[in-house]
């Protein structure tokens, strides 16, 4: 294994690095304790390349950037045994430096071997109710699984916080680590043990609605076991996923609970449950405070999951030109949904004809795209007499996909199309 050097004298490295490095894993940020924090702070205002920021004033706890790598210090409380006494999981309570070595208080180190996840003490586990979302993420990305008594005072910490008998996180700190979790080789078993413990409902209340909501026709899964099915299926399929991605992939089917309905011959039917779970997700997502580019991007996604796979080759390429802004997650948002569907409906005939669906877009992603518009706005307003305004826009947009779908090689025949256009508008045709 391979330990970072220390950045001041007397540096200790504790935590999820160390842990890390155990397992000869590359951490992604660095956590410091240090004897002295302003003799510390005095060393790093010296590098060139160091800035040191306070993160944290109650605790001291200042970050700092070299290298593309996150380094936090803050001072030693206490001996460092008692600090690591102090954390959460066995397996965070690690210690490393060049001068001592190894330091395991509390048997971490075992406890890696064996991939179990155990608590240090309970009430460290309730003076911060965000290692609930830690001891899944520990799970969902290192493949540990919790003992029996770390698994009971899980759930004794979620009811408590559930109830309010324990403060709750602040929401970013919460998607912060749903977004880890969710990044794991193996989310569905963090979020399993949310479930189990009854976190799940707290954090993420209209995914848990979801149990329970029977569907029929294509699906052998209620919508709660089928999302995870998907989630798993999308992991399985494209293990490097994207976040935006692993969300939507999750939370696709939030809308069907409020839009099931039933015919007369007891079939269940979701009619616009793509637009609402799409406004749900976007909601539960910027309640968690997480970046606005990502709850458009997945509620984007979940909004197109349901669209209809084109029958020829003219129709992938009018689907590429209309969607290609989220290609080629949407296609893979869409076989892990119909990969996670294995009800009565879903025989092999429909599975052919929808990965045919599949192909068709694939291969309309990979034909040329027009290398520039046929017309501009100015030549459109010239050939057709228009003044500037929202139609020459319009316009411009219709002659662009039918340039895109193969219908128009020439200016010649894009005048001609959009004449044929003005002249239906105007007649009050669409």
């Amino acid at each position: 294994m391979s330990w970072p050097r220390p950045l001041v004298d007397g540096a200790v490295l504790v935590g999820g690095a160390v842990r890390d490095a155990l397992m000869d894993l590359s951490p992604r940020d660095l956590d410091w304790l240090v004897p002295d924090i302003e003799a510390a702070l005095g060393q790093l205002r010296r590098r060139p390349d160091s800035e040191p920021v306070q993160i944290d004033p109650s605790r001291l706890l200042y970050r700092v950037q070299i290298a593309g790598v996150w380094n936090d210090f803050a001072p030693i409380q206490g001996s460092l045994a008692d600090e690591l006494r102090r954390r959460d999981f066995s397996v965070d309570a690690l210690a490393w430096s060049p001068g001592s070595g190894l330091v395991d208080p509390v048997g971490g180190r075992a406890d890696l071997r064996r991939r179990r996840l155990r608590m240090v003490a309970e009430a460290n586990l309730r003076a911060d109710p965000l290692r609930l979302l830690r001891g899944a993420r520990l799970i969902a990305t290192h493949g540990l699984r919790a003992e029996p008594e770390t698994e009971a005072a899980l759930g004794r910490c979620a009811a408590d916080l559930a109830s309010r008998q324990l403060a709750a996180p602040a929401p970013e700190r919460v998607g912060a680590e749903l977004d880890l979790l969710l990044c794991g080789g193996d989310p569905v078993s963090g979020l399993r043990a949310l479930e189990r413990w009854g976190a799940l409902a707290i954090w993420i209340p209209e995914l848990a609605a979801t149990s329970g909501v029977w569907q029929g026709g294509f699906h052998h899964l209620d919508v709660y076991h089928h999302s995870l099915l998907a989630l798993a299926e999308l992991v399985r399929l494209r293990p490097r996923a994207p976040l935006d991605l692993r969300w939507a992939t999750l939370l696709h089917d939030l809308g069907k609970p409020a839009s099931r309905s039933q015919d007369a011959f007891g079939r269940y039917h979701f009619y616009g449950h793509a637009e609402l779970g799409a406004a749900l997700a976007s909601s539960r997502l910027l309640e968690l405070r997480r970046p606005r580019g990502l709850a458009e991007r997945v509620s984007a996604l979940i909004a197109a999951h349901m669209l209809p796979l084109p029958g020829d080759l003219r129709l992938a390429k009018r689907f590429v030109h209309r969607r290609g802004e989220l290609l080629p997650d949407l296609l893979d948002l869409m076989i892990a949904d119909r990969q996670a569907a294995r009800g009565p409906l879903s025989n092999q005939g429909t599975r052919l004809a929808y990965q045919q669906g599949i192909d068709r877009v694939l291969q309309a992603m990979e034909s040329p795209r027009p290398a520039a518009p046929l017309l501009d706005g100015h030549q459109i307003m010239a050939a057709l007499g228009l003044p500037p305004g929202p139609l020459i826009g319009r316009l411009l947009a219709e002659l662009a996909e039918a340039q895109a779908v193969g219908d128009l090689e020439t200016s010649e025949q894009a005048t001609e199309y959009l004449r044929r256009r003005l002249a239906a508008l105007r007649a009050g045709q669409n």
